[in-house]
């Protein structure tokens, strides 16, 4: 599927977020920071050690109970092509007490408000706790295009966001959002 730029600033495609050349690329984390499966271990295996050294000082120092869900850091990028990573922790779909659609907003609006703050200019960003959180993809995805656009108004200074889907058919749930 080539790029769909759905308006100036927020395009979607379907492809390795590890592979994207922007100024970050957003993990969809754990709370403990250290790798996982999915889109996370992708990161970390593409950024080498320099990530995980970065992640552990974060536990050490500012989150040693973990990240919690819906919050972001940022860390150097390691070898990937971006140069930062922003990592968020996207809610466990069921276990929030009904606080899912929330924390699953401030995921994505946390990780477009770092990137800005940091003066970025392009990110990246999977569909976040779609996997094994259990997130229903439709309702995931409605929550996420909201908040991207929302977020894009509020942080003029990002000149885009790339939704990076790992299929096809996750894209197209995105693009058949409103």
């Amino acid at each position: 599927m080539d790029p769909v730029r759905l308006n100036e600033r927020l395009v979607v495609t379907v492809g390795d977020i590890t592979h994207e050349d922007v100024d970050a690329i957003v993990n969809a984390a754990n709370s403990k920071l250290m790798g996982g499966g999915g889109v996370d271990g992708a990161i970390h295996a593409g950024a080498g050690p320099e990530l995980l050294e970065a992640c552990r000082e974060i536990r050490a120092t500012k989150y040693p109970d973990g990240l919690p869900t819906g919050k972001s850091v940022i860390t150097p990028g390691g070898q990937l092509r971006a140069r930062n990573v922003i990592h968020t922790v996207g809610p466990i779909y069921g276990k929030h007490n009904g606080e899912e659609p929330r924390l699953l907003a401030e995921a994505y609006r946390g990780a477009i408000r770092l990137a800005a703050s940091h003066g970025l200019k392009t990110i990246a960003i999977p569909a976040i706790s779609t996997g094994v959180y259990g997130y229903p993809k439709e309702e995931a995805a409605k929550i996420a295009r909201a908040s991207v656009e929302s977020a894009l108004q509020e942080h003029p200074q990002i000149t885009e966001v790339r939704m990076v889907f790992f299929s096809e058919k996750d894209a197209k749930i995105f693009l058949g959002c409103e």
